[in-house]
């Protein structure tokens, strides 16, 4: 059927929140519930896409934790570390790795307003000695008890929500869609809003046809195809 307007409404709500400039790499963290959490913390914060490095024998799975997450804050798969932090680099983001060496300093001392992805290891061994030497910035969270480091997805939201109060506190956070460029923000809108008709015209090598004001289709589309709304 149709998309709502109200529907078509609450999903340009949540796009004009989301940035593109904010962003998490995880490090082969593999436990369903802490990439479900990871993901989630993203969405509540308006992050569009997150990044991660599995093991090849591992492919991700997400579970009730996620709360459907994943359908909104799109994971980019990367083959290893390094291709995954160059990329980041290329794309004129700061690399902030979570670590306990003697080089890390208090997450709290830096600036995080402009472009930044937090990089995050594996539940059992942090962050791989390859992803330490290529970060930025080696950062950590300053524990009081016991125990040296959180949980990986309570880090993830421990960062990823100082950066959004930084942000926030100057009023760069965006709200009305300026967090991404018009082309992104265009297409990004029709995936959320039209996912079965998006990946038809992918298959079908094609643009995605222009949306009116109330979220209707501007364009006669076959039969078929306008069932899959």
């Amino acid at each position: 059927m149709p998309l709502l307007p109200r529907r078509f409404d609450r999903i340009k709500s949540v796009l004009n929140r989301r940035m593109s400039n904010l962003t998490v790499l995880a490090e082969e963290v593999e436990k369903p519930h802490n990439l479900s959490a990871i993901l989630r913390t993203c969405d509540a914060i308006g992050i569009l896409q997150a990044h991660a490095v599995f093991k090849q024998s591992k492919i991700p799975t997400f579970n009730s934790t996620a709360q459907g997450s994943q359908k909104w804050v799109k994971l980019v798969k990367h083959p290893n570390i390094e291709v995954a932090i160059k990329s980041l680099k290329g794309e004129g983001f700061k690399i902030y790795g979570t670590n306990l060496n003697e080089q890390a300093k208090d997450y709290r001392l830096f600036d995080y307003k402009g472009p930044t992805a937090f990089v995050l290891g594996a539940e059992k061994w942090g962050l791989s000695q390859l992803a330490t030497s290529l970060v930025d910035e080696s950062i950590f969270i300053p524990m009081r008890g016991m125990v040296q480091s959180l949980n990986v997805s309570v880090a993830s939201a421990t960062l990823l929500f100082e950066a959004l109060r930084q942000r926030e506190k100057v009023g760069i956070s965006p709200n009305s869609g300026e967090g991404l460029n018009t082309d992104l923000y265009n297409k990004t809108l029709f995936e959320w809003s039209y996912p079965e008709v998006a990946n038809w015209c992918k298959d079908q090598g094609r643009e995605y046809p222009k949306l009116g004001s109330k979220g209707e289709i501007l364009e006669n589309l076959p039969r078929t195809i306008k069932l899959r709304y």
